[in-house]
């Protein structure tokens, strides 16, 4: 029978009949351009999954089939021969069994300390009262004051901040929440999507998010961040500002700003477990109405923020923003390149150009950023699930850049 015949009559797919033909343990006969199967490759076939079951590797196997083919070995010897060969197997198993034994008995010890450890939030991430002088007014840049709300440790929860001119703005879980309007993008934000977004993404994808994470991190002097403001635009799952925050002084205000409300939660659970007793504030809100006062972010952070932002928007983020930025500031990015863009790419044509390292250098540059650090990636062809951006055919890179002005 033909190859296909032979592999479906034995609950086997084609590829691996293959490669027990490579392996020289099913040797079939070439008539006309095609291999045929006798009773002889079913007797072998039968033999190797018989000794698979026994625990054998397929090179294991193959030395069997070996001297069994060449060895011309008298039955007695013959009988031997196998017997050494089980009995050595039979040592080697319970060798194994011993050692998984000792993993068995090492992973339930490290269930029951992990099930020990009782991690329970002490700190709860609201708004402080000591900086509600950071937000100013949307409609006449006037200070905000606490009408009402729920406090807990000196720290707004829940409540609404209301301006002299009558603009009211919702507080939510400790969260500022501007934009009422499409909170959530229909991702179920709990402590199962970092699990879901590593195990969905390709595998390099995830290698160059962390060394873009760590090369930004071993450039930064955060002792000049003391006492600083620092903003960065679309927080999202809180990649950077997790990898960064041993390291935030303690003095130094983090703003962080994301549309999605439920992301935020869902970064705020994360921090507040791990007792956070930083400066965080949570904006919800569009890039184009953070109630802050204009010239007052010392720091700037744009970790593909702006990436985003460019996927539905021809203008560059940063000039849009920079209002809020003070004329002497840092500047730490990280940028999404497309090496080319496909027929069928995602990206309309009217936004490409947020997506060439030549337009980001010089957007940059014309808002008088210098340089201190750059470096520009490899380029990848695999994303996954949560990132879907680019097509088959489509290279991507990033650009790092971190610089002051």
């Amino acid at each position: 029978m033909r190859i296909g015949k032979f592999a479906e009559s034995n609950n086997l797919t084609i590829d691996t009949v293959r490669h027990y033909m490579e392996l020289g343990l099913i040797i079939p006969e070439m008539q006309g351009g095609q291999y045929y199967f006798d009773s002889r490759c079913k007797l072998d076939l039968d033999e190797v999954l018989n000794l698979k079951t026994m625990g054998f590797t397929l090179n294991e196997i193959k030395s069997i089939f070996i001297f069994r083919r060449l060895g011309n070995l008298t039955p007695y010897e013959q009988n031997q021969y196998y017997k050494a060969f089980f009995e050595n197997k039979y040592i080697s198993v319970g060798k194994e069994i011993e050692n998984l034994r000792e993993v068995r008995k090492k992973l339930k010890y490290k269930i029951q300390e992990l099930e020990s450890l009782n991690i329970n939030p002490k700190n709860k991430i609201g708004i402080d009262f000591k900086h509600l002088n950071v937000f100013k007014c949307l409609k006449c840049n006037s200070n905000l004051v606490l009408s009402k709300g729920n406090v807990d440790n000196n720290k707004i929860i829940d409540g609404v901040l209301r301006c002299s001119c009558g603009l009211e703005y919702i507080i939510e879980d400790g969260i500022l929440v501007i934009n009422q309007q499409s909170k959530g993008h229909g991702v179920n934000f709990d402590f199962n999507y970092i699990v879901e977004y590593i195990s969905l993404t390709d595998i390099e994808y995830l290698d160059k998010v962390y060394r873009n994470l760590e090369l930004i991190h071993k450039k930064i002097e955060f002792d000049e961040f003391k006492n600083k403001m620092i903003l960065e635009l679309g927080s999202g799952s809180g990649f950077f500002l997790r990898h960064i925050y041993n390291e935030l002084p303690d003095d130094a205000i983090y703003i962080a700003v994301d549309n999605d409300l439920e992301r935020h939660k869902f970064l705020k659970n994360m921090l507040e477990l791990m007792n956070c007793n930083k400066n965080i504030i949570f904006i919800c809100t569009d890039f184009s109405e953070i109630p802050i006062e204009d010239k007052s972010i010392d720091v700037l952070v744009d970790f593909t923020g702006s990436s985003n932002y460019g996927f539905l928007n021809e203008e560059f983020l940063l000039k849009e923003i920079d209002k809020y930025i003070k004329g002497s500031a840092w500047l730490i990015g990280t940028y999404i390149m497309f090496k080319n863009f496909s027929i069928n790419s995602k990206i309309a044509e009217e936004y490409r150009k947020s997506f060439i390292l030549n337009n980001i250098q010089e957007n940059i540059n014309n808002l008088h950023y210098k340089p201190i650090y750059e470096n520009v990636s490899a380029p990848l062809d695999k994303g996954g699930k949560y990132e879907d951006y680019f097509v088959k055919g489509e290279e991507v890179y990033s650009y790092l850049y971190y610089g002051k002005r």
